[in-house]
């Protein structure tokens, strides 16, 4: 069996983390405590992936839980499935990084870092054979961000043939928590683009509108944000967790969805999309990112189905999608699109999908976040708070140039035809 660490950083990260491990223990037949009540091998059958069997049919999470201050921790350990985890597992700092992405990168979070790496390096050594590491932040915070990434070279550094994933949550200006959030996000970002293999970009604004519009909640709470989350998470894990067709590991989802290095940043959706105790509703086109994939192209894609469907009845429907849209994909990648299918089905619906895609429009995302970065950036506002940790301006400036390369490189191959586009050119960039 082939294991997933997962590591959660930040107020937002172990959020999403604990709905997260909330949702899989569920589908896993296990209670708050980790105790196994199911009666299927199914659920068993696979249950290594992410789990560790401890004792006789209990099961504790792989998970590293990390903040900067004690009291997201104290939230999760008085939480519903705070005796789930192991409890040296918990790892924290005191001051917290006030929204500042170079107090986690370079003075409270370097402080800690090796003490994660630590718990992580243990966890490495009780697994069988590691296939990678999963990763659960913000963006737009200064643990998430600064410390997350941070943890992310560090565990590349250490683990360089392992695959890297993260759930990354984008901040947005219509829900912003802080003013310095695009400062935070363009410093991570120009991590990510580095340091991770694939990206699965969440997007604040993207899961209001669907609470708000599709979901018709007045004012939805973090609670509901992280349901949609958990629900896109478990989807797309549903591969390495159960017995399915296709992309069973991470470095296989890699292979299928990264058809250059750096573009690896998905958007994501879920169908049949429920709000917490509410009945299914919802339109396929609600993506958890709030940009138009009718304004960009599939470099590829991927869907997941989840129920008691047919393999060939999947099949029929992708390709009539693909042939009726086929101006979206990018015509010089063939069989762009991919599909797998598990026949467990998420607790409390029939049946369900998650897609995934290597859509070039994801640039509006970056562009948004690179318009707000320089509204503050050429004035300077508050840089002072980031070059008093030891910062300096180039690194600002280096991860926007980065970020417009990032913007360019999608927009070249958003308007590249087959013809434009040697063999050789393809073969050069994949290399």
């Amino acid at each position: 069996m082939r294991e997933i660490i997962y590591i959660q950083t930040g107020q937002c990260g172990n959020q999403i983390g604990s709905s997260f491990w909330q949702t899989i223990s569920r589908e896993h037949g296990l209670d708050a405590t980790g105790v196994y009540r199911g009666a299927s091998a199914l659920k068993l059958e696979r249950m290594n992936v992410y789990f560790n069997e401890v004792a006789g049919r209990k099961y504790v999470p792989r998970a590293v839980l990390v903040d900067l201050e004690p009291g997201t921790m104290d939230a999760i350990r008085s939480g519903p499935i705070g005796s789930l985890f192991r409890p040296d597992n918990f790892i924290f700092g005191q001051s917290g990084a006030g929204n500042n992405w170079a107090k986690g990168q370079y003075t409270d979070g370097a402080e800690l870092v090796d003490q994660v790496v630590d718990v992580i390096r243990r966890e490495a050594e009780a697994c069988g054979c590691v296939q990678g590491f999963q990763v659960s932040h913000s963006l737009g915070g200064g643990t998430g961000s600064g410390m997350g990434t941070l943890l992310i070279s560090k565990i590349k550094e250490e683990f360089p043939d392992r695959m890297m994933v993260t759930f990354s949550v984008m901040p947005s200006p219509k829900v912003s928590d802080a003013v310095v959030e695009p400062y935070n996000a363009i410093l991570s970002v120009h991590q990510l683009i580095e340091h991770v293999d694939e990206t699965f970009c969440l997007d604040k604004e993207g899961l209001y509108d669907i609470c708000t519009r599709t979901l018709k909640l007045d004012c939805p709470s973090y609670n509901d944000l992280n349901h949609l989350v958990s629900a896109v998470m478990s989807g797309i894990s549903v591969c390495l967790r159960f017995p399915g067709q296709l992309n069973s590991d991470l470095r296989k989802l890699a292979v299928n969805m990264v058809s250059f290095p750096r573009l690896h940043f998905f958007m994501v959706g879920f169908a049949p999309l429920t709000s917490r105790g509410a009945h299914p509703s919802g339109h396929p086109n609600n993506m958890m990112v709030s940009c138009n994939f009718n304004h960009g192209r599939f470099l590829t894609c991927s869907a997941l189905f989840r129920g008691r469907i047919s393999m060939r009845e999947i099949e029929d429907q992708m390709n009539q999608v693909q042939n009726k849209h086929a101006g979206a994909f990018v015509e010089w990648i063939p069989n762009s699109v991919q599909t797998a299918h598990c026949s467990v089905p998420p607790q409390g619906l029939r049946m369900s999908a998650t897609f995934l895609g290597n859509s070039t429009a994801i640039q509006e995302i970056f562009h948004r976040v690179g318009t707000d970065f320089a509204k503050l950036f050429r004035p300077k506002v508050l840089l002072h708070w980031y070059t008093v940790e030891g910062m300096e301006e180039m690194e600002f400036t280096e991860a926007e140039s980065n970020l417009h390369d990032l913007i360019a490189e999608y927009q070249q191959y958003q308007d590249a035809s087959a013809a434009a586009l040697s063999e050789e050119e393809i073969y050069r960039s994949r290399v």
